[in-house]
């Protein structure tokens, strides 16, 4: 409900002062930076804020979106448009979640495997076999450090969309 009110007040605002849709697409993508930038930190009690900040801009965003669409293309082809942008993302978790992030957890994961072995060799045998270090299994990665390149990268991304989004504003204030 309280995403809904929201929601419809950025609306109400846009209609009402003529803002472009674009600079409510700017300000959700500000919102997403600010988020994955608080998963980065991993600071105590920034999980529920990030995660609120994230649902409550993505869903602005997708609101937004197919009108902001319409309004800089027109409606002749908005079907094949908006069916493209419904691709956006899939594609986007395919690239972001399957390749990179997935590709840096491993590299931290395989780092503090490293730092284990490192460990075992130093410790003594019989420690380390009722500590359970002698346990074959997956990879895991332990502690903020596995997600804090990936947050990052997403971070920098939202802010360069946002400052797309703003260029767009620039450009199209004329009409």
């Amino acid at each position: 409900v309280f995403v809904f009110t929201l929601t419809s007040y950025l609306f109400f605002l846009i209609r009402q002062h003529a803002y472009p849709r674009h600079i409510a697409l700017a300000i959700s993508q500000i919102l997403i930076a600010t988020a994955h930038f608080l998963f980065a930190m991993a600071w105590p009690g920034t999980m529920y804020i990030g995660t609120f900040l994230v649902g409550l801009a993505y869903g602005a965003h997708w609101a937004i979106v197919p009108a902001a669409v319409s309004e800089l293309f027109g409606i002749k082809h908005f079907g094949a448009m908006y069916n493209f942008l419904a691709l956006a993302n899939p594609t986007g978790s395919l690239i972001f979640s399957g390749l990179i992030t997935s590709t840096l957890y491993d590299y931290e994961a395989e780092k503090q495997a490293h730092q284990r072995r490192q460990f075992m060799a130093l410790a003594s045998p019989r420690l380390l076999h009722s500590a359970g270090f002698f346990a074959d299994g997956p990879l895991r990665c332990e502690g903020s450090v596995c997600f804090f390149v990936s947050s990052l990268i997403m971070s920098l991304l939202c802010i360069i969309g946002a400052g797309l989004s703003l260029i767009i504003v620039h450009r199209t204030k004329w009409v």
